[in-house]
């Protein structure tokens, strides 16, 4: 089965250029487009995307609250792709924050495009470390040593030492197979170990986790 994606953005030539790149795949398959983020919840239910390719900034509803809205009413939710101008963009973080699964450039070439596409619909987040960790520190709203709810969320997480180790090599933007080499294990022990850091964190995925070790300041963003 194909990649199902529903683009959302209000410029047309945006849209159009998205739709050429993914549409040239054998395995994506764009099911439907969006002008504004009002439109996207009726849009989700009616097609069932694997993944949604979100601008965020939009006239009517931008991309924080239209991920949030999906978040919130649909079940299950589909992946959300933050489409951005500008990757140092306050709203990318938001997005984030909100739950978006990662975020990608309009600049992008064609191939990190589809890269992305795919990365996000498996389940692996797409973070831009360097990015993500100045987002972080501009626009997060913790403290030096961390927000204190959210250092308190951590703190009753409980993570064994391994399971913290792990979290800090997700802040880097290491992929399993990057982490299990990291650490000299197998690679489905690091799957393990990410699912008890998600599960212990309440995070939806790996980006909800890594925002929540930037806000708790477990690490530190500057």
């Amino acid at each position: 089965m194909p990649i199902t994606v529903l683009l959302v953005d209000d410029e047309p030539l945006v849209r159009a250029g998205l739709r050429a790149v993914l549409s040239a795949q054998p395995d994506i398959e764009v099911v439907g487009e969006a002008a504004d983020g009002a439109a996207v919840i009726p849009l989700v239910r009616q097609l069932r995307p694997d993944v949604v390719a979100m601008d965020v900034r939009m006239p009517l509803l931008d991309g924080i609250e239209a991920t949030r809205a999906v978040l919130r009413t649909v079940d299950p939710p589909p992946k959300i792709l933050v489409v951005t101008t500008f990757e140092n963009d306050e709203y990318v973080y938001e997005a984030l924050r909100a739950g978006a699964d990662g975020f990608l450039l309009k600049r992008a070439r064609p191939a990190e495009i589809v890269h992305a596409v795919r990365l996000v619909a498996e389940g692996e987040s797409l973070l831009f470390p360097a990015s993500v960790r100045q987002l972080a520190a501009e626009y997060g709203d913790g403290e030096r040593d961390g927000n204190p709810a959210a250092r308190a969320a951590l703190e009753r997480a409980s993570l064994t030492e391994r399971e913290a180790e792990v979290l800090r090599l997700m802040t880097r933007g290491l992929s399993n197979a990057e982490i299990a080499a990291q650490l000299i294990v197998g690679t489905e022990t690091v799957k393990s170990h990410v699912s008890a850091v998600l599960a212990k964190l309440g995070a939806r995925d790996r980006t909800q986790a890594v925002i929540a070790a930037y806000e708790s300041g477990f690490v530190a963003p500057g």
